[in-house]
């Protein structure tokens, strides 16, 4: 499968006003989004597990196929994004029909809380501050 006509670079999370502003909303919408084109990328697998060939006979035309065990197994093969509510209207706006941006900005303030990064490696940090270091000295220099 060509992945999407040859493109392997996802460039812009994030950027509102040709990458003048960045929004952490819209860098969680767009993280979400990459996810769906990663996920797309891969591939479909195509077998008989996948096919349901022998289900789907059994089963017959427009009968209920999602009481079987293979529909199960194989609806978390579908992209899961976490900001588009697939939920139908009703149900949406009975739970307060917030739109994927508020989601989003909501996902993104408790990343900003609650996200602790692994400290990064000691000869790593000591690379960083030499040459933090040497720009400080060029600088002075001139």
């Amino acid at each position: 499968m060509a992945a999407l006509a040859g493109a392997n670079l996802i460039y812009g999370a994030g950027m509102t006003e040709s990458g003048v502003t960045f929004d952490y909303a819209q860098y969680v919408l767009d993280n979400d989004m990459a996810r769906m084109i990663k996920h797309a990328v891969r591939g479909i697998p195509v077998n008989d597990e996948t096919l349901a060939v022998d289900d789907i006979a059994a089963v017959g035309p427009f009968k209920d196929f999602l009481s079987l065990d293979a529909t199960l197994r194989h609806m978390r093969a579908q992209s899961q994004p976490r900001l588009m509510d697939r939920r139908v209207r009703e149900d949406w706006e009975a739970a307060g029909a917030r739109d994927a941006y508020a989601v989003a900005a909501d996902m993104a303030k408790q990343i900003l809380d609650e996200h602790r990064p692994e400290p990064l490696p000691d000869e790593v940090t000591a690379q960083l501050d030499a040459v933090v270091e040497e720009a400080e000295r060029r600088g002075e220099a001139q």
